[in-house]
């Protein structure tokens, strides 16, 4: 499912526009955006969480032509699924 289908189906389920749907679904986003540059963690219960791991800069090698290269620090967001989930996602197998 990509972000459109996402607004088209809360569109259909609860008898909103599409655009309505859509600002409601990039709310969403931008708040999980933000909260995640501010390092805070998200939990959604029975679904999993988001959290951001920092990761310290090393010595890397481009792969196509093996030169030693220096990789920058950075923070990568992460997700955790929920055992709910997991479950639910099982089950179906």
């Amino acid at each position: 499912m990509n972000k459109s289908e996402l607004v088209e189906k809360l569109a259909g389920k609860k008898n909103l526009t599409y655009k309505k749907s859509e600002e409601i679904v990039n709310l969403i986003f931008d708040s999980m955006t933000e909260a995640l540059i501010n390092c805070d963690r998200i939990e959604i219960r029975g679904f999993g969480s988001f959290v951001v791991k920092d990761y310290r800069d090393y010595m890397g090698r481009n792969p196509k032509t093996g030169e030693v290269i220096h990789v920058k620090p950075k923070k990568l967001p992460f997700f955790k699924v929920g055992k709910e989930l997991r479950e639910r996602v099982n089950k179906q197998h």
